[in-house]
């Protein structure tokens, strides 16, 4: 069928190439997202708090517009869950639960809009709720969960503009963009990505309303105490994003594991079909409206080579390649024999049942190991209690009223977590946004260090005696096993001057 060639109002359709009147979308579709989002909720309360969550509830309780390295948005949900459910893991889960059961819904509205059958919307569903990436970030609250799911329903909002020709869900565009901007500035780069999209392979009528520019003024606007508060203190996430793209951030990986790593993102056996969603923009004619999206996708993948960006900040396009390769899948299961179509839900079964042991608390503790060879943000979830624990006995060991002083925000966090119970003071680290929340206002005293080495931080501290190491009872390979941890009698000269120095951002 050959795109319409009137031209388009704001009430009718840019193209109705794609099969017009989209069909319903099936309850096998929303079956399969209030599954996904059950399924993290009841594995929430495995293992423990990973590092950045430890990290997000101090921030939630120093709240600001922003941090050297994000918005509000992350500190103010795991803020909030503590005060309903005060030390509750799983309550504090059940935001990215949420959010990951409705990008899986997103996922299935977007392959409808795209004219996909309701077999091709399960499809895409399906794939996105097995995808290690959806399973990775919705057992954990991330800055990335949000991202994931804004980017999934900022694509699906233009995929509708596109198939409608309304253009009053632009504001709603702007609005969720302003708040995933609030959460952290990756959605930027998608907006870009759009722009050139639409410059490039069209449709480039989208730009001749007044709507796209009032949605970007929309966003702009809700973003801006984050661009006063950066302004004001020097644009720090700058230096974040420095730092990331040097590799020195814990999650970061060589540029040339980009590539790579997006054939592991939702399964390499099930990469077949958000590739062939690419190559079907790309060529497809009755998906031609929809090349805009292949070609943000692109440029995306060139910008992040080029700045060094982590391997899954091209994640949030997974679910509008899906779309578009649920619809190609769906055609090929047409032409062929049955068999194909047990193929295919076979490799969804396998990838759904290997992202759950590698994404979820599956198995004990002890046993992580195995997940945490795949998946490092396991094993950043153990051993947080006992490393409260052994800075406790060094603390029992101090003269009164020593500072206990951190290399990172998890060590920082699992002290304000654990530590009361222990009878610990709150601890401070020159690491993000701990660095801003500032050094200690007492005179000078003895230090706890935890996670100091010499010629780094502990330069800073003088007369420094060996403690102990941290260690976690499975024994898991994470990032604080045997770390150290020092008794120092104090600064060298003064907090004040020392703070500069211990200040580090990544």
């Amino acid at each position: 069928m050959t795109a319409v060639q009137h031209r388009p109002t704001t009430r009718r359709c840019v193209s109705c190439s794609t099969a017009g009147q989209a069909t319903q979308l099936p309850p096998s579709v929303i079956f399969l997202a209030v599954a996904v989002a059950l399924l993290l909720v009841a594995f929430a309360g495995g293992y423990g708090y990973h590092r950045d969550e430890l990290y997000f509830l101090v921030a939630g309780s120093h709240l600001a517009w922003a941090y050297p390295d994000q918005g509000v948005v992350t500190p103010a949900i795991a803020h909030a869950m503590d005060l309903l459910a005060p030390g509750s893991l799983t309550v504090l889960r059940i935001p990215p639960a949420v959010m990951s059961g409705l990008t899986v819904l997103v996922t299935g509205l977007t392959a409808r809009e795209l004219g996909a059958s309701r077999r091709g919307q399960l499809i895409a569903a399906s794939c996105i709720a097995v995808a290690a990436v959806t399973l990775f970030v919705g057992h954990l609250l991330s800055t990335t969960t949000l991202d994931l799911l804004a980017w999934a329903t900022f694509t699906w909002l233009i995929a509708r503009i596109i198939r409608t020709g309304e253009q009053r869900p632009w504001l709603a565009a702007g609005a969720l963009a302003g708040v995933a901007l609030m959460n952290k500035p990756l959605i930027a780069f998608l907006i870009a990505g759009v722009a050139v999209g639409v410059v490039a392979a069209g449709p480039r009528t989208l730009l001749r309303s007044r709507w796209p520019w009032a949605g970007l003024m929309l966003a702009l606007a809700i973003w801006s105490p984050w661009l006063i508060w950066q302004a004001e203190h020097g644009w720090p996430q700058l230096e974040v994003s420095s730092s990331i793209a040097s590799g020195s951030s814990g999650s970061s990986q060589p540029r040339w594991a980009l590539i790579p790593f997006q054939f592991l993102l939702v399964s390499p056996v099930l990469a077949p079909v958000w590739i062939a969603g690419l190559l079907g923009l790309l060529r497809a004619p009755r998906l031609r409206p929809y090349r805009l999206f292949s070609v943000a996708w692109l440029f995306l993948l060139v910008v992040f080579l080029a700045t060094g960006g982590k391997p899954y900040y091209l994640a949030g396009m997974f679910p509008v390649l899906l779309a578009p390769g649920a619809i190609e899948t769906d055609a090929w299961l047409t032409r062929g024999p049955r068999r194909r179509e047990t193929l295919l839900w076979g490799m969804v079964a396998l990838s759904g049942a290997v992202s759950i042991l590698l994404a979820l608390p599956v198995l004990p503790a002890r046993d992580a190991a195995i997940a945490n060879s795949a998946n490092s943000d396991v094993g950043e979830t153990i051993g947080w209690p006992e490393l409260a624990r052994g800075v406790a006995r060094a603390y029992r060991q101090a003269p009164p009223h020593a500072v206990i002083f951190t290399a990172n925000y998890g060590e920082a966090g699992a002290i304000d977590r654990y530590g009361p119970a222990l009878g610990l003071p709150h601890a401070y680290s020159g690491h993000n946004g701990f660095a801003y929340w500032g050094p200690p206002t007492t005179a000078p005293g003895p230090v706890v260090t935890v996670g100091l080495h010499a010629g780094h931080g502990l330069r800073q501290f003088t007369r420094c005696h060996f403690m102990g190491r941290i260690e976690n009872a499975p024994g898991i390979d994470n990032d604080e096993r045997h770390e150290p941890i020092y008794l120092c009698g104090g600064v060298v000269s003064s907090w004040q001057l020392a703070w500069p120095k211990l200040r580090h951002l990544n």
